[in-house]
């Protein structure tokens, strides 16, 4: 007797997130995608840091703010200024690159 193999339904990322997060565009999805980004960023820190054999003491001198601030910035980077973020990655000598997009308009810098 042949055997029958029992198809499995395989799902796509973006599925994923829409069934369990929703979809594209709403306010529950974007949250999640901008927590995803800050936790990425905080990853980024660390890592630089540990790479220019900084200790997060070090890193604060170099930008002015205690090691606890390092610390929450490795690990909860939700309520930073992006002028800090800038800051820590010029003093970890990192260049960020920052790209804005406007959904339906096109803007001409002259």
């Amino acid at each position: 007797m042949a055997e029958t193999k029992k198809k499995v339904k395989r799902y796509t990322l973006d599925e994923v997130k829409d069934k369990f997060i929703g979809k594209r565009g709403t306010l529950e999805r974007e949250e999640y995608e901008m927590d995803l980004k800050m936790e990425l960023i905080g990853d980024m820190i660390k890592r630089i840091r540990k790479e220019r054999n900084l200790t997060q003491s070090e890193l604060g001198e170099l930008i002015g703010v205690q090691k606890a601030q390092i610390s929450k910035l490795e690990n909860n980077t939700k309520n930073v200024s992006i002028g800090t973020i800038m800051k820590v990655f010029d003093a970890l000598k990192a260049k960020v690159k920052l790209q804005i997009e406007l959904i339906d308009k096109e803007v001409e810098i002259a």
